[in-house]
């Protein structure tokens, strides 16, 4: 599975949902959601919790981390465009992560 870019984690869902032919309803009782929610989800209006990404994966048979990753860089994506940051801002942001990563490093 590569990154699908131009869609949120929402739409990624109802593509899912879509081509596995099943109804919202079916979906939000496969997942513990009521079909309201699931909407929402699909819409952009509410967050998919990532509590349920085992479960998901599960239903559409994918793999768990590509399917993390793709929630993972549309949160990252949500939190850049709702603070308005800045390449340089990003940029900083990937420097400080950089150096999380030499931390760690240094404890092992």
């Amino acid at each position: 599975m590569t990154s699908l870019i131009r869609i949120t984690f929402g739409e990624y869902i109802r593509l899912l949902r879509n081509e596995n032919e099943l109804t919202l309803t079916q979906l939000a009782a496969k997942l513990n959601l009521d079909s309201a929610n699931l909407s929402k989800i699909e819409n952009g209006k509410r967050d998919f919790d990532e509590k349920r990404l085992p479960k998901l994966a599960e239903i559409f048979k994918i793999n768990l981390k590509e399917l993390r990753n793709e929630y993972i860089t549309d949160q990252i994506g949500k939190q850049i465009y709702e603070t308005n940051c800045t390449k340089q801002l990003l940029q900083v942001a990937e420097e400080k992560a950089e150096y999380r990563r030499t931390l760690k490093e240094k404890v092992i």
